[in-house]
């Protein structure tokens, strides 16, 4: 509960003290992972100080020489190792201090199931996704990169980048690559240079070595905040074998800090050289197509409706004479035959007529009713009839029969 305390009624120094360490005390005994610095012996007693592997933080952590010994020649400066260990706060002087009671070294075994579980979770939340990884600019006008100071890695990227490209620009910011304060460093100029506008493409390299050195580049921390970084950013970690968890994170993995500065920055003289293949290309895509256009062009020009438009319709008002000529020719030949046929039937009709019977002589007997005789029987004495002939008609009056 908190101490009630005024300004005229102020509690001493031993009772703040001994609250705290009666605070402290209700912890109970705790495991705690931690890098060892400043390992020292003196007598029975091992006094080393347990660094945080992320954040700027340490604290005191002592222990009989027996329990260190008992963890093995692994417990060494700069070793990772995990404490069962009591709080304690020295009231007399207000320090507090780990007090060991086992210690056991992170072996590489455990610091792989680590990095898997790790690696499982990130994946769950769609850390490593391809859809999410984002492309680099052809051809950045400002290029971050981290890395250790005065390193191979740092001479390679710059090298074969102005190798390829003089003209480019580079933010180079050198911090610890291994060791307890290299994620903290890495993390401040990964921030840094994703803050400034002008870095385009963020490269985070660094030279082979061993798992415990390429650590850093597997911290969560490391790895949430280049998923979190607006810009893209290359990792070149280690080797061709080696495999972070940056690696995955990373919008492009580069096999080494050379293969960065390959993807990073085009080369000039293959642009160059593709600039000159295009240029070809397209004057003779151009000058394929005017020639095609041309060849068009020609050839309608040589057509005869276009090379001589007059002799077109000089050959259809030829052909328009010749239907007209032979549509003459059918006409006539159809009235003369008409005319042919017409003569002959009235030929026929001539000569089947009955005046041209009683032109040869003969003649029709009608009597006066219009009917005509045709047997002599069918006359009697005394009746009148009408002789028709060719030139005219005589009435005649049947006389009786004589012998």
């Amino acid at each position: 509960m908190a101490m009630e305390t005024t300004a005229e009624s102020p509690v001493p120094v031993r009772t703040v003290l001994q609250a705290v360490g009666g605070w402290i005390g209700r912890l109970g005994r705790i495991w705690v992972e931690g890098q060892i610095t400043d390992l020292n012996a003196r007598g029975g007693t091992v006094y080393v100080t347990l660094r945080d592997p992320v954040a700027n933080m340490s604290v005191r952590l002592v222990g009989p020489r027996a329990v260190f010994e008992a963890a093995g020649p692994a417990v060494v400066d700069g070793a990772r190792i995990v404490v069962h260990a009591k709080p304690d706060f020295w009231i007399n002087r207000g320090t507090f201090s780990l007090s060991a009671i086992e210690v056991r070294p992170v072996g590489v075994g455990e610091l792989l199931a680590r990095l898997e579980r790790l690696k499982q979770v990130l994946a769950a939340e769609g850390l490593f996704r391809p859809e999410r990884k984002r492309p680099l600019p052809f051809l950045p006008g400002k290029i971050g990169l981290i890395c250790g100071r005065d390193s191979d890695a740092e001479h390679d990227v710059l090298r074969n980048a102005r190798r390829r490209w003089p003209a480019v620009a580079f933010a180079v910011r050198n911090t610890a690559v291994q060791g307890t304060h290299a994620v903290r460093e890495v993390l401040e100029a990964l921030r840094e240079l994703d803050a400034d506008p002008e870095i385009e493409v963020i490269v985070i390299a660094r030279g082979g070595g061993s798992m415990e050195d390429l650590l850093p580049f597997s911290d969560e921390a490391l790895v949430r905040a280049v998923a979190a970084a607006r810009t893209p950013v290359v990792s070149a970690i280690g080797h061709e074998q080696d495999s972070p968890l940056l690696d995955l994170v990373a919008d492009v993995r580069a096999s080494t800090p050379t293969d960065a500065a390959k993807r990073t920055v085009p080369d000039v003289r293959e642009q160059i050289q593709l600039v000159r293949q295009l240029r070809d290309r397209g004057r003779r895509v151009i000058a394929g197509g005017l020639e095609r256009e041309t060849a068009w062009l020609r050839g309608m020009r040589s057509r005869p409706a276009l090379a001589d438009p007059v002799r077109e319709i000089e050959r259809q008002s030829e052909q328009v004479a010749a239907l007209r000529d032979r549509a003459r020719r059918c006409l006539d030949g159809a009235l003369y035959r008409a005319s042919d046929e017409l003569a002959h039937t009235r030929a026929r009709l001539l000569a089947l007529s009955p005046a041209a019977t009683l032109r040869r002589g003969y003649a029709i007997v009608q009597r006066d009713d219009d009917g005509i005789v045709r047997e002599a029987s069918e006359v009697a004495a005394g009746d009148r009839l009408l002789v028709r002939l060719a030139d005219g008609r005589i009435a005649v009056t049947v006389a009786p029969d004589t012998p």
